[in-house]
């Protein structure tokens, strides 16, 4: 009876071995899953990971979906799902420099919500808006709002290392890994050879439209040395005081900063600080010319919607684009007085492959032209109804010629654009510990205007 009891119980005997076998090949496994250098390389091969710890938060066609809107998008977008008390010291700097993938990273931990970025693809600020949007929200809804919200404001490309493949959320079996690893292999030159075909024509493209936009620019820094030649001022004629020598000589400092950036512009978004410049210049000329004539000081408006040569507004005037809505826009008081008088204002036009159009009609490269002239802040409402503006709304917009609205291009970013690998060539200011630094909830500096974070 003895052995038919130890027969009976060898198959259960059998079972726990198998059990324990499992779980001792398996323990390292799930260690592994919760280390910064198995999402790092999740990552790399899709823009959504959720840890195996973390699974009841994301279903695995949620994951999926998401992964495939930014792969569509063609955005570094990427977001982790990690459990509830998740080391987050450095986990954005640790992530960053262990993915090496320049973009915006974004990580559910529990119930918490952050995200930091490269500037290259989005400003701080804009980073702390959009996560500040989403706060308080469900996993899924939180992340699909981030997502949609983030596509349309973010820039740069998706890296190439996200070609194919699934989402980084249940583990992926060695077998699969060599698979996918011989494929890789195999199809590693064709690959490398599409992504340099790609930048190339990305390149070329970026290059015609600054050499269509140089000409105008170029017209626009003329025109301002023009009007200092008019202006004929003397620091030392009869009359000069201090502040209308500092009045010139800021106009001077603009007109050579203008003509310097436009020499080292490469892309179309370079010539921001170019216009920004020649703005900053032609206040100063209009407080000059206001000190020399005795007259009150002009307030600082943006310049002459329909022309910035126009020079500073003086007021606002309605509006109507052909088949747009009625807005107001900032002019000067010729072409005030031109509105009132039922006239059209005289609006600058550029050439284009349809003829003489006016700017708002020319292009996308014209965004950074006309951010600079008159920051992100009024550009919306002026432009609505207009193809710049359709075209500034588009979320392709900001991976060629800027951000959107809120900013136009310009970033340093050491060479570097979102989807690059740069490893750990990036700024440790983009991103740094949670709470620290006053970024976000927590810290100091203005974290109090953006709660929510970890």
């Amino acid at each position: 009876m003895k052995a038919v009891r130890r027969t009976r119980s060898l198959p259960g005997l059998l079972l726990a071995v198998l059990a324990l076998v499992a779980l001792t090949l398996g323990a390292p496994r799930a260690t592994a899953a919760t280390g910064v250098s198995t999402i790092a390389d999740a990552l790399r091969q899709s823009p959504v990971y959720v840890d195996p710890a973390a699974a009841g938060q994301l279903s695995t066609a949620d994951a999926d979906t998401l992964a495939r809107q930014i792969k569509n998008a063609d955005k570094p977008l990427l977001i982790a799902v990690l459990p509830a008390g998740y080391p987050t010291q450095d986990l954005f700097t640790n992530l960053r420099t262990a993915t090496g993938v320049t973009g915006l990273y974004a990580v559910r931990l529990g119930d918490r919500f952050d995200a930091r970025a490269d500037s290259a693809v989005l400003p701080r600020t804009a980073v702390r808006n959009l996560v500040t949007s989403v706060q308080g929200e469900d996993t899924k809804a939180q992340l699909t709002d981030f997502t949609d919200r983030a596509l349309a404001n973010m820039g740069g490309k998706a890296p190439a290392s996200w070609g194919g493949g699934s989402t980084g959320g249940s583990g992926v079996s060695s077998t699969a890994l060599i698979t996918i690893g011989a494929v890789v292999v195999a199809g590693g030159a064709g690959a490398y050879a599409l992504v340099r075909r790609n930048r190339r024509r990305h390149e070329e493209e970026q290059r015609a439209a600054l050499d269509r936009l140089r000409v105008v620019v170029d017209e626009d820094i003329t025109a301002f040395g023009e009007e200092l030649d008019r202006l004929d001022f003397h620091p030392a004629e009869p009359g000069a005081d201090d502040a209308m020598r500092a009045d010139y000589e800021r106009a001077l400092n603009a007109y050579d900063q203008a003509k310097s950036a436009m020499s080292d512009a490469r892309r179309p978004e370079d010539v921001r600080v170019v216009t920004q410049a020649l703005e900053d210049g032609r206040f100063s000329l209009a407080q000059l010319a206001a000190r020399r004539e005795g007259r009150p000081l002009p307030e600082r408006r943006p310049p002459c919607f329909f022309d910035p040569r126009h020079g500073p507004s003086v007021t606002d005037a309605a509006w109507t684009p052909p088949g747009g809505a009625p807005r107001e826009v900032p002019v000067c008081a010729a072409d005030a007085t031109r509105l009132a008088d039922g006239r059209d204002p005289v609006v600058r036009e550029v050439d284009t492959e349809y003829g003489r159009r006016p700017y708002w009609d020319a292009g996308p490269a014209y965004g950074p032209w006309a951010g600079g002239y008159f920051g992100g802040g009024i550009l919306p409402g002026l432009l609505l109804g207009t193809a710049l503006g359709g075209w500034m709304s588009a979320p392709a917009y900001a991976a060629d010629y800027g951000t959107g609205y809120g900013d136009f291009g310009g970033y340093d970013t050491g060479g570097y654009q979102g989807g690059d690998v740069s490893g750990a060539d990036f700024d440790p200011g983009d991103f740094g510990d949670f709470g620290g630094g006053g970024d976000f909830g927590g810290g100091g500096g203005d974290s109090g205007d953006f709660g929510g974070g970890f």
